[in-house]
């Protein structure tokens, strides 16, 4: 029995059973068949602590998308889904958790933490990837994965060890990156830069032999605590006389040096700088080329140590103020000026990030880099839109060595043991006895690796990567990666060069990049501002097929987008119009219609109907291989609304009354066509044309997703034939306007008049014209009617008695807009004809198309004119 749709689309009702179905058939298992061509996307893995907002919403709508595409296209398309453990974050949560308890990392032991993480991430870990099931995402859950699982554990561990051997992973004492909320060392990238307000204290160091001061600006007056010099250029004349000398460092009492360094710019504040080498940078660099002492005034949580003083204790805002308090009392401090400038901040807690020098792992990277820059130059991997390609080269050109050690204890724990010889062992496996001396007395490292270290091996971690697997050898290298801009040096450039340093090939061949979605007023998502909005919540309400079309819809790679209720009202209100069309098809097939194929006697509006579907098939299909998806789905919206609906089925319903061969021909068409559009429409919303497909059932597959993806039959394209009806389609179109310009009702009939050189195509349409024009009956004639409202095509004059409808007023305003726009046109025309520059410079067919314009505008101006005056 032919299954009938319900009279209102239920999305909550539909979507679980569809996708529950899905499952269960493993209609998203990917198999290696040396028949097909493979198609890999790997997700950007989502955070165990995270919860589904709108930006994964968006990044995972765009996967889907392209994965349902090219599963239909008969690739075998693999979407591998996976987490991230997420270091930093999730042992935030589980620390705060802690401390209501009344308990800390300490008192339970790393062992016992570790439990405890786990037991967090089994509570928590997979409720993100359940959320992005409710937006319909077709992964392939038998191959799900988690960046902290033992394949990936493993893939980390021999990383390591590949680049230690190498002598590209060491370990020595850098400045890097110091969170004190996090307590942990972090990388350049995960350091955010805020604008805040601070002040240039100026401050006076005296000469140690009672010659004066020297006056130099700072805007941390607290590190002065452990300043080991003062540093002037080599090339200012002012400061070639002091260079050598010491000075007493202020409130301290110590004496420093006075170095000379190129670092220091003769033209910024006083030419002098304090340098503290424990504590800046460039300090650091200073101090390492004149061998000066280091001295860190900071605990982890940045509270001023035993180097500090009296100020020990203090918070580092406590200590500055005490320190300027203090530095004016006794006369140390000449001036403070405002003065805003840009603060680091660690990129989970916002808190400033402290420069320290620290004994940390780094990885070399100009080596690593140079490969994987020639990669993109080269297009081995291509960037969508091109032109962020240019961030990728400038992080990739400019990149320093990467501190990868985290003071962390959730996350991979680095493969490096101490023997109490002095020994250093790096090794994959457990270390348990020295190789050097033989002695148990061995202990691991305690660091754990950034968690990007692992993230960059999973394109070809998730594969079963160092191991030679099946799933390897057939869909590695992968094919694209969605992701926003706002990772390309977080992530995608590490993917980049960790899969040539361990594969030999590029992970990917395509980065699709895409915006952030934000929110009605342009402002982006967040908590502060209130005004983020939970995808679950529009899932719940409107179902997750108008959330996907929503954030398809006049997606642009690489733009933001705004998101706001009336966008999703509107794919509400277009998944009701294509359930409504769907409806009306089946109440209009019998229990025994099968589709038969096309009928070989073809109607004039089925050939414009097939030849613009042809066109359809192919412009989208042509989108989606550009990654365009927004346009796309905007050219399937139009046909479905306008040309399937709003004119197809019109013109149908006639010949459906009529019945017998008639009606079936037409249904067969109906069929047809309805078919390849819900084909086309399904990788945007899978679950609406997933239900419509199986009431309608042309028994091709079990599931639309399996079915075939829809191909150009130019046997289908008819073009004079869409030529002509268009004429009608453009004739009714404006015969319509024009009645709802002046409110007739569309029951009202009245004669129509026709004057056309095209008697034939027009004569053949009448049944529309009555249908749909609301003409009670048509006259053909050969002169312009006199007293009577005129509509003009390029191809007709129609003219309706005024007597019949009109307002005669209104009809002469309305008339005299038309004569003041083709006016203007053909003004604007006319003069860029007779400008000489643009005749002369302008391809000869734009000339001639603007001449062809212009001839339409003076004859349409006439037209309005005639008409104007009849009246």
């Amino acid at each position: 029995m032919r299954k009938q749709l319900e009279k209102i689309y239920n999305p909550s009702e539909t979507e679980d059973r569809l996708y529950q179905n899905w499952l269960e058939n493993g209609y998203f298992k990917a198999d290696i068949d040396k028949n097909k061509k493979p198609y890999t996307i790997v997700m950007p893995p989502p955070n165990i602590t995270g919860q589904l907002h709108m930006g994964h919403a968006l990044d995972n709508t765009l996967q889907d998308t392209i994965i349902r595409y090219k599963r239909m296209q008969g690739y075998s398309a693999l979407w591998l889904p996976g987490t991230d453990h997420a270091s930093i974050a999730t042992e935030a949560k589980i620390v705060e958790q802690m401390k209501k308890e009344g308990l800390s990392k300490e008192d339970l032991g790393r062992e016992k933490f570790l439990e405890r993480a786990w037991k967090w991430k089994e509570q928590y870990g997979g409720r993100i990837i359940s959320q992005l099931k409710k937006l319909g995402s077709s992964c392939d859950f038998s191959r799900e994965r988690f960046t902290l699982d033992e394949g990936c554990s493993n893939a980390v561990n021999e990383v390591f060890t590949r680049l230690y051997e190498k002598g590209l992973i060491y370990r020595g004492e850098r400045m890097i990156n110091w969170c004190p909320v996090c307590k942990t060392s972090i990388s350049d990238a995960e350091v955010e830069y805020e604008e805040k307000d601070g002040c240039f204290w100026h401050i006076r160091y005296p000469f140690s032999d009672g010659s004066g001061y020297l006056n130099l600006a700072t805007t941390r007056p607290e590190t002065l605590l452990g300043d080991t010099a003062v540093a002037v250029n080599p090339d200012d004349e002012r400061y070639k006389d002091i260079v050598g000398k010491t000075l007493i460092l202020p409130l301290v009492g110590r004496e420093i040096p006075v170095v000379v360094d190129s670092y220091v710019e003769t033209d910024f504040g006083t030419g002098v700088v304090k340098i503290t080498p424990a504590h800046d940078p460039n300090d650091f660099e200073v101090g390492l080329r004149h061998n000066l002492p280091i001295i860190n005034v900071f605990t982890d949580e940045a509270i001023m140590n035993e180097n500090g003083g009296k100020y020990e204790g203090m918070d580092r805002d406590e200590a500055r103020k005490a320190v300027v308090r203090d530095l004016e009392a006794e006369g140390f401090l000449i001036k403070a000026d405002p003065y805003k400038h840009n603060v680091g901040v660690c990129y989970r807690c916002h808190s400033a990030v402290e420069p320290r020098v620290s004994k940390q792992w780094f990885v070399k990277m100009k080596e690593l880099a140079d490969p994987a820059i020639k990669a993109v130059r080269n297009g081995e991997t291509k960037f969508v839109p091109e032109r962020f390609d240019k961030i990728y080269f400038h992080w990739m050109e400019n990149i320093k060595d990467w501190c990868i050690s985290r003071q962390l204890w959730w996350g991979h724990r680095i493969p490096a043991y101490y023997c109490s010889c002095g020994e250093l062992i790096v090794s994959k496996d457990e270390v348990k006895a020295c190789p050097k001396c033989g002695s148990n007395d061995i202990t691991r490292d305690p660091d754990t690796l950034d968690t990007w270290f692992s993230s960059a091996l999973w394109p070809f971690s998730t594969l079963g990567w160092p191991e030679k697997t099946a799933d390897l050898d057939y869909f590695y290298p992968t094919d694209t990666l969605v992701t926003g801009y706002d990772i390309i040096f977080f992530w995608v450039a590490r993917m980049v060069y960790s899969a040539i340093e361990q594969t030999g090939t590029v992970p990917f061949n395509t980065v699709l990049i895409h915006g952030l979605v934000r929110d009605a007023q342009g402002r982006k998502m967040s908590k502060s501002l209130g005004n983020g909005i939970d995808p679950l919540e529009i899932i719940e309400k409107y179902g997750a097929d108008a959330l996907r079309l929503t954030l398809a819809t006049g997606n642009s790679p690489g733009n933001d987008m705004r998101f706001s209720d009336e966008k999703v009202i509107a794919s509400r209100n277009f998944a009701n119009k294509l359930w409504n069309a769907a409806r009306f098809i089946l109440m209009n097939l019998d229990e025994n219609d099968e589709f038969e194929g096309l009928p070989e006697a073809l109607q004039t509006e089925d050939k414009w109907i097939l030849t613009l579907l042809q066109k359809l098939i192919k412009e989208v299909t042509y989108n989606l291989d550009k990654f365009e998806l927004g346009i796309a789905v905007g050219k399937l919206y139009d046909f479905i609304w306008d040309i399937l609906c709003d004119w197809y089925i019109e013109l149908a319903k006639p010949r459906l009354n009529a019945g017998g061969e008639t009606a079936k021909n037409v249904k067969n068409v109906l069929i047809f066509v309805f078919d390849k559009t819900l084909k086309l429409l399904h990788p945007f919303m899978p679950f609406i044309t997933e239900e419509i497909w199986q009431a309608i059932g042309t028994s091709e597959a079990d599931s639309i997703m399996i079915s075939k993806w829809p191909e150009v039959q130019k046997e289908l394209i008819f073009e004079k034939d869409e030529a002509d009806f268009n004429k009608i389609v453009s004739a009714i179109g404006s015969l319509r306007v024009m009645r709802a310009e002046r409110n007739v009702p569309p029951s009202k009939k009245v004669p129509l008049f026709i004057k056309t050189e095209e008697k034939e195509i027009f004569k053949n349409a009448e049944v529309f014209f009555q249908r749909l024009a609301g003409a009670s009956e048509i006259e053909f004639i050969s002169e312009d009617l006199d007293s009577a409202i005129s509509v003009i095509t390029p191809e007709a004059k129609m003219f309706i008695k005024q007597d019949d409808i009109i307002d005669k007023e209104k009809e002469k305003a309305r008339l005299q807009k038309e004569i003041d726009y083709w006016t203007r046109e053909v003004n604007m025309l006319s003069g860029k004809l007779s400008n000489e520059n643009f005749v002369a410079k302008a391809p000869a067919a734009v000339v001639e198309g603007e001449k062809e314009k212009l001839k339409k505008a003076q004859s349409m101006l006439q037209s309005s004119k005639e008409s104007f005056e009849k009246i």
